[in-house]
């Protein structure tokens, strides 16, 4: 399974946005600017997090995005299902009823087994880390450096 730029660079965005949290909207040339994103390429981005709720957007001169829960509240895995989509490393792990339609096999599929154990692990991996966390291991690494 690999991520896209959209998952990666989601995840890149709102890691910003946390690390400034409590601040105001953050203008999006600067987030693009430290996380080397195309600006447009951001902006088409911080539109899906904010029709799922994640970000909101403040206009104006000193507008930008910010986040709408604490970054503790926002889990990486929360981003990657918005920007990629279900996390599945196969086609017949989406639906139980619609993987009929990829494999006539799937109730007697030992190794569709082995995939949703894989699921399962990256789903605990990614569920398991916040914004919250990687402001902390950013805070933490910035120390390590001085």
């Amino acid at each position: 399974m690999k991520l896209s730029t959209k998952g990666r660079y989601g995840v890149a965005a709102m890691y910003d946005l946390a690390l400034h949290y409590g601040q105001g909207a953050i203008s999006l040339k600067s987030v693009a600017r430290r996380q080397e994103i195309s600006e447009h390429y951001l902006e088409q981005l911080m539109g899906t997090l904010r029709k799922a709720g994640y970000v909101k957007s403040v206009r104006g001169a000193q507008g930008g995005y910010a986040l709408t829960k604490e970054p503790a509240q926002i889990s990486v895995g929360d981003i990657i299902r918005v920007m990629e989509g279900p996390i599945a490393p196969v086609d017949c792990l989406l639906a139980d009823d619609a993987s009929r339609t990829f494999c006539s096999r799937v109730d007697i599929c030992v190794t569709r087994d082995v995939w949703a154990k894989v699921r399962d692990s990256i789903t605990a991996v990614l569920d398991s880390i916040t914004l919250a966390d990687l402001c902390k291991e950013d805070k933490e690494k910035r120390q390590g450096d001085e």
